[in-house]
């Protein structure tokens, strides 16, 4: 973790207040635009500028609309490459989605998703070597994401709200997609055969999704089945980790829905 001078943080105060963009101002002294916009959340509630610690309404607490189709894909995004935490210093959790450069179109899908599930919060990226964290604060963060606890996911167990199945039910492809878009993707296979005593090389694509946990791996499934994917399971020594995707029909189906990570 990167630790910057009370100089350097009262510099970025100066500039911010005399209304240099975010963005310009971490440039400029070469940190993080979540820390700048974290450092100027945090200056302007000392000033009586913020409303206050009182968040928007929560969906789950206040009965907020929630956009279950962006939801449904954060979920999957979480399930995979997402965590919880709580610093100490800050008031609130945060969310954050890693997500490789390699990318960027999945990057701006998953802060997509984010803003429109918690549409008066700010949501920024923070830069690590390859890849962003696409992050969010919200004091509701446990209430949207019960699954979170102490722990690795694989570890532990992980099983969905009715009201979560609910929604994962009513916008499964949502779902699948973030599932693959974390811990999934697309690949070309191809394999040899012998045709008219000459062997020629096929291609074909599939899809996989891998993930240490018995039941993140089991709510994918699930949810295979009820679009009507087949899938099989490829054992990585003893362990089942990898499900795959190979039927041409089940690959059209991922194609028309998820597609390759862009």
């Amino acid at each position: 973790m990167n630790f910057h001078s009370t100089q350097v943080r009262q510099t970025a105060l100066t500039l911010l207040r005399s209304g240099v963009k975010n963005a310009d101002v971490a440039r400029k002294l070469d940190v993080p635009l979540g820390t700048v916009g974290y450092w100027k959340h945090m200056d302007r509630a000392k000033r009586g500028e913020c409303p206050g610690p009182h968040e928007a309404p929560c969906p789950r607490c206040d009965g907020r609309e929630l956009d279950s189709s962006a939801y449904s894909y954060l979920l999957g995004l979480y399930l995979g490459d997402g965590h919880i935490s709580h610093y100490s210093g800050h008031r609130v959790p945060n969310l954050m989605i890693a997500c490789t450069e390699s990318w960027p179109g999945l990057m701006d899908d998953c802060e997509k998703a984010m803003s429109t599930v918690f549409p008066h919060n700010s949501v920024c990226r923070v830069r690590k070597t390859g890849c962003r964290n696409v992050k969010v604060y919200s004091k509701h963060l446990p209430c949207l994401f019960p699954q979170h606890g102490p722990g690795k996911k694989h570890e532990r167990r992980i099983l969905l709200e009715p009201w979560q199945q609910e929604i994962v039910d009513a916008h499964p492809w949502d779902f699948i997609r973030g599932l693959i878009h974390s811990d999934g993707c697309r690949i070309t296979n191809w394999t040899t055969r012998m045709v008219g005593g000459e062997r020629k090389r096929y291609e074909y694509p599939r899809y996989f999704f891998s993930n240490k946990s018995d039941d993140i791996r089991r709510l994918f499934t699930d949810v295979l089945d009820k679009v009507g994917v087949e899938w099989t399971t490829l054992a990585r020594g003893s362990d089942p980790f990898n499900i795959s995707i190979a039927r041409k029909a089940s690959v059209a189906l991922m194609d028309t829905h998820v597609g390759p990570k862009r």
